[in-house]
């Protein structure tokens, strides 16, 4: 079974607790943040709990530890899992309230070891479909536990076949997906969105691997120049470079992954199998 940390214990899955009154869950008062491990290697530690810490501030929410405590609290509970390789979830709650609402000074710090669940490979041989939704995220750069639109979106983009939700915004401008970074490319060119998302570390790792393959453009990205797109993948933790093929009733090329978007997914691939055997 699973050994989480919840606020200073080391607990089996099944005994991992906290308050009913916490504001994290009486009010969605929280942040996190996920990676998974390469050869049981977290990717990029470091930097997810700096995105932690940057999550917390915006939200003025206390960090209940220091960042060096949270990175040594989360190499010993993924010590305390016997993993082939894990996905690591790290969150802070509000901590409990005397009036359900008002933040205290007890925040909590959990910390998830979980197995990691590849995603179906035919996903990144044959390529996916997303959607796209209107929706404005309060306070995107902080990865806030409050998923209630991102759900929502999720189920509707199922019923239409689709791994993902693209959000759009009052502009027009396509933003990022519900737990994912857009990347389109315009001929050689690779542009994502600059303002309004989550400044996701696997986004930062392809733009920096990228910086010498391609020309990149942080831009706005208008929903109508969708026509003019010849690729999109999506990036995450979890999956990795996922290759899009369908946006919304549009099929992108012939409806197979693109020769740049593999060049990309071929490039992450021996960067984290590098990075898994120690090499950064």
């Amino acid at each position: 079974m699973n050994v989480f940390y919840i606020d200073d214990h080391f607990v089996k899955e099944d005994q991992a607790m906290i308050s009913v009154n916490d504001l994290g869950l009486l009010r969605g008062y929280g942040v996190f943040d996920f990676l998974r491990t390469y050869n049981l290697r977290p990717f990029h530690l470091e930097d997810h709990i700096r995105r932690l810490e940057t999550s917390a501030r915006l939200l003025d929410l206390p960090m209940p530890r220091t960042r060096r405590q949270i990175l040594d609290i989360t190499m010993k509970t993924l010590s305390r899992n016997d993993l082939t390789e894990a996905n690591i979830r790290i969150v802070i709650t509000g901590g409990v309230s005397p009036d359900s609402i008002t933040p205290g000074n007890s925040p909590k710090l959990l910390v998830m070891v979980t197995p990691q669940h590849p995603y179906p490979e035919e996903w990144y041989r044959n390529g996916v479909a997303v959607i796209t939704t209107c929706h404005e995220r309060y306070i995107p750069g902080a990865k806030s536990t409050h998923y209630l639109p991102a759900i929502i979106a999720l189920s509707r983009a199922r019923r239409e076949n689709a791994v993902e939700a693209v959000y759009t915004d009052r502009y027009n401008r396509i933003l990022e997906g519900t737990t994912t970074n857009f990347f389109a490319f315009f001929g050689d060119h690779l542009v994502t969105p600059g303002i309004a998302v989550l400044p996701g570390i696997t986004r930062q790792v392809v733009l920096k691997l990228m910086q010498n393959e391609f020309d990149i453009d942080i831009r706005d990205i208008q929903k109508n120049e969708i026509p003019m797109m010849d690729e999109i993948f999506i990036t995450a933790s979890n999956k990795e470079i996922l290759p899009v093929v369908r946006m919304d009733d549009r099929t992108l090329g012939d409806g197979t992954p693109g020769p740049r978007t593999r060049w990309v997914m071929k490039i992450f691939a021996a960067y984290t199998c590098a990075y898994g055997e120690g090499k950064d």
